[in-house]
């Protein structure tokens, strides 16, 4: 099947890399010009706020720090990554609103993009529907009404601001969330995480996450999740051909040292996991119709070892090896 269409997006190269630092990283991600007559696929990063915080890793730096956040949003760009999808949780943490805010000032200033991705509180279903309702209130009047400076750099689709779901407890009311932003004036394009729900009618679009796949987590982290891309671009196609679908890939997983293990693991396989991840959303759809994003998980999770800031961990013939400190 065709490639999609791309520009400004990262697409990948199969071909081989050091698979240790950026110069890895960059055999392994660069841009290309559009091939075919659709819109070319954005490229998108999930991004964490939370560093320089106590609860978190130190990973040398906080994501309350402009300069840092500077300098991401520029090497970022280099990747041929248009944007950060950031978590965000509300007034439930302060620290990450104030990391959320000063991105989102800095990509307005670099033409770049952000786009929230709200976590779920794990609450019973009435105080999370409540959180939910409070929390969209909130970032729409103080990151997305007209009248906010930085409000330009927000992500839209077809002039619709877009918003990421990260489900925790499924214990939200959608429907009346859904009910409330569409009394805004630009009601946004609410994206779920891709799995079952009560409320699927009320998403306008899913984007995959990070997944091994039917088999499950291998401790030798060889299973990478093909046969999960591959029933996500399918179901979409098949079952929800009007929603938006976001592809997503990743270059690896690892949770072993993070304070709520679960032991598991994805091997970065030496940059072939990042490689195969991205190639399955090419071949699902035609160049003449690609997906509208493409969504790489992370950015700079250190925690749960998915990062690709600092480029791929080191590697050692056809294994990978987490490196000191990433």
């Amino acid at each position: 099947m065709a490639f999609p269409s791309v520009s400004t997006v990262v697409v990948l190269m199969l071909l081989a890399f050091d698979g240790c630092t950026h110069t890895g990283l960059r055999g392994a991600l660069h841009e290309s010009a559009p091939k075919g007559g659709g819109a070319p696929t954005k490229a998108l990063a999930v991004y964490e706020p939370w560093f320089g915080h106590p609860k978190h890793i130190d990973v040398g730096y906080s994501s309350q720090d402009p300069v840092t956040l500077k300098k991401q949003i520029e090497e970022a760009k280099k990747l041929g990554i248009s944007g950060f999808v950031v978590d965000w949780y509300g007034d439930r943490e302060p620290f990450i609103d104030k990391a959320y805010g000063l991105l989102q000032a800095q990509a307005a200033e670099q033409n770049f993009s952000v786009a929230m991705m709200y976590d779920e509180t794990d609450q019973d279903t009435g105080p999370a529907t409540d959180d939910a309702l409070v929390a969209f209130d909130s970032f729409h009047e103080k990151y997305l009404a007209s009248g906010t400076a930085s409000s330009q750099a927000y992500l839209t689709y077809r002039g619709r601001p877009v918003i990421f779901i990260f489900p925790k407890a499924n214990h939200t009311d959608w429907s009346r969330v859904r009910a409330e932003v569409n009394k805004w004036s630009t009601p946004p394009l609410l994206i779920f995480e891709y799995r079952k729900s009560a409320y699927a009618s009320d998403f306008d679009g899913f984007y995959a996450w990070i997944n091994p796949g039917k088999k499950g987590w291998a401790p030798d982290g060889s299973h990478w999740g093909e046969d999960y891309l591959r029933d996500f671009y399918q179901t979409m196609q098949s079952k929800y051909p009007d929603k938006i679908a976001v592809g997503t890939a990743w270059a690896g997983f690892d949770d072993r040292r993070a304070s709520w293990s679960l032991s598991r693991y994805i091997s970065q396989r030496c940059g072939q996991t990042l490689s195969d991840t991205m190639k399955i959303s090419r071949e699902c759809y035609p160049a003449d119709d690609p997906i509208p994003f493409l969504l790489i998980a992370t950015w700079n999770d250190y925690e749960e070892g998915t990062a690709i800031e600092r480029g791929f961990s080191k590697c050692d013939g056809a294994r990978a090896s987490r490196s000191s400190g990433e």
